[in-house]
């Protein structure tokens, strides 16, 4: 039977599954626990301040305008006019004031306490009955 059709052959097709999943296991524990202590200590800071000194010097010059405040070196001069009635109206400058800025330099040292805290990390076995799987 040369004109007959091959018997037909049948292959089984196979396919593996793989399934992978975790568990969680206990390899040791930590303990961490805190201690807090105060602590005496000296803070040192530079305070700055500025102080004023107020002279008067009388001038009693006639002026045609009100004097400009101005600054000489750490002077500051601020003009005081009044007017005065003669026959005519003029601008007499009575006085001056002067202000002298002085800075101060004082060294300070406040005692306080401050509160410090400390961990301590112990690390520490399995819990009795649970084993690593």
């Amino acid at each position: 039977m040369p004109d007959e059709a091959p018997a037909e052959i049948v292959l089984p097709v196979m396919e593996e599954s793989l399934h992978l999943e975790t568990r969680g296991a206990e390899t040791g524990r930590v303990s961490v626990s805190l201690s807090t202590e105060t602590q005496e200590e000296v803070l040192r800071k530079t305070l700055r301040s500025q102080r004023a000194e107020v002279e008067r010097h009388t001038v009693g010059r006639t002026v045609s305008e009100v004097p400009k405040i101005r600054q000489e070196g750490n002077l500051l001069i601020i003009p005081v006019v009044e007017e005065v009635l003669v026959v005519e109206k003029r601008l007499v400058l009575r006085e001056e004031i002067h202000l002298r800025l002085t800075d101060d330099v004082v060294e300070v040292e406040q005692p306080v306490t401050r509160r410090v805290q400390h961990a301590v990390v112990e690390r520490l076995p399995p819990a009795a009955g649970e084993e690593n799987s």
